[in-house]
Formats: structure tokens, C-alpha cells, sequence
């Protein structure tokens, strides 16, 4: 049996959370702060609609808590920028 944790189905995700995740690496990419205002911010989304995409990103491994932000998990799909 797979674990859920262990597929990371790109195909599953949300307009939203793709909108969310594409903000998220270009931030990393900028070097600036990946921090839940910045993400709301960078994606002119409310910020309950910013946590629920991120809980589905977390929860599916393609996004990791870091410090007191987010940063990318491993992946095998290309973002564009």
C-alpha cells in the first residue's frame, strides 16, 4: 500500500493551489520571504483561501514548513515563472 504522503499527484491539485505554489517558488527563486503574508500578498488571495491551499500543500508533500514559512518539497514538475 502507498501512503498518501508518498504521491505527489500535481493533476490533484486546485487552480488555486497551483496559483498558490507558483507564488510560493517565486519567492524562493527572488529570495525574499515565503511567509503566509507574503504569499497572500504575492497572490492577491483572502488569506483563508492562501491557509486552505497550503494545508492541501502540506498535506500532499509539495510544499514543507520552514522556520517560520514554507519552502518547496521535492517535486518532478517544472514551474513556470
Amino acid at each position: 500500500m502507498t501512503d498518501h504522503h508518498d504521491v505527489h499527484d500535481v493533476q490533484a491539485l486546485s487552480d488555486v493551489d497551483i496559483h498558490v505554489y507558483e507564488a510560493l517558488a517565486s519567492l524562493v527563486v527572488e529570495g525574499r520571504g515565503a511567509g503566509l503574508g507574503e504569499l497572500v500578498h504575492s497572490t492577491g488571495l483572502t488569506e483563508d483561501e492562501v491557509r486552505r491551499s497550503l494545508a492541501t500543500l502540506l498535506d500532499q508533500g509539495h510544499v514543507l514548513p520552514e522556520g517560520d514559512g514554507f519552502a518547496l518539497g521535492p517535486h518532478t514538475f517544472e514551474v513556470e515563472y
